[in-house]
């Protein structure tokens, strides 16, 4: 079969040889908002297992987030980009966290603003006190793993967190450039899970919210 193949071959290879596990039967029938964080206090003084959502902005971080609780607008993005500054903890079947920390690399954004939400993150994955069960690194399948993304992935592997990269937007590309894109991205981030994904059709969603669901047993 040539490289060029269906989108649903695609998946079945990324999965299988990924090692990607397919095993726990749950849905996600409610979701809510429980505290938003600006500072460094991330303790919510009760031990409930996280997931926390990272990614540059507009990747469509909170569509993705949106699609696997199956809401419209449970996490709402900015109508300018680069200024939400909130890490927000959503409180899943009342057993489990998702947390969505702001999304990173606004050009439009000043510098010192950038450096210090990066420097916020970077100081989360380092030192918090109650570390993520998971990491979901969102990239925008067209564009790839930038550099911020690099050394974000880098810094969360040399921490040892459990990272999963979700490309997002694959409705936009065709079979053959969306094969290609995600061989890119395979071979820039080759000890990392990946994950086909689309917000819009939710293409992708169930073995995605599987994986997560793994790491959060």
């Amino acid at each position: 079969m040539s490289s060029f193949c269906t989108i649903d071959y695609i998946f079945l290879q990324i999965y299988i040889c990924g090692g990607f596990r397919y095993s726990v039967d749950m849905e996600i029938t409610k979701a809510e908002f429980i505290k938003g964080v600006i500072g460094d206090d991330y303790s919510l003084g009760e031990s409930i297992p996280q997931a926390v959502f990272f990614g540059r902005s507009n990747v469509g971080k909170s569509s993705v987030i949106n699609s696997l609780v199956n809401r419209k607008d449970l996490v709402r993005s900015s109508k300018k980009p680069g200024k939400t500054r909130e890490a927000n903890f959503f409180l899943v079947n009342d057993k489990f966290y998702f947390v969505d920390f702001p999304g990173y690399g606004y050009a439009k954004c000043s510098q010192k603003d950038r450096d210090k939400l990066i420097k916020r993150i970077l100081w989360y994955i380092q030192y918090a006190e109650e570390r993520p069960d998971v990491v979901v690194l969102i990239v925008d399948i067209q564009v790839g793993i930038t550099v911020l993304d690099e050394e974000m992935l880098k810094t969360l592997k040399d921490n040892k967190h459990e990272t999963i990269i979700v490309a997002n937007k694959i409705d936009k590309l065709n079979q053959k450039d969306l094969a290609k894109k995600l061989d890119n991205i395979k071979k820039q981030a080759p000890s990392f899970y990946i994950f086909p994904f689309s917000a819009k059709t939710k293409k992708g969603r169930e073995k995605l919210l599987s994986e997560i669901f793994e790491y959060l047993r």
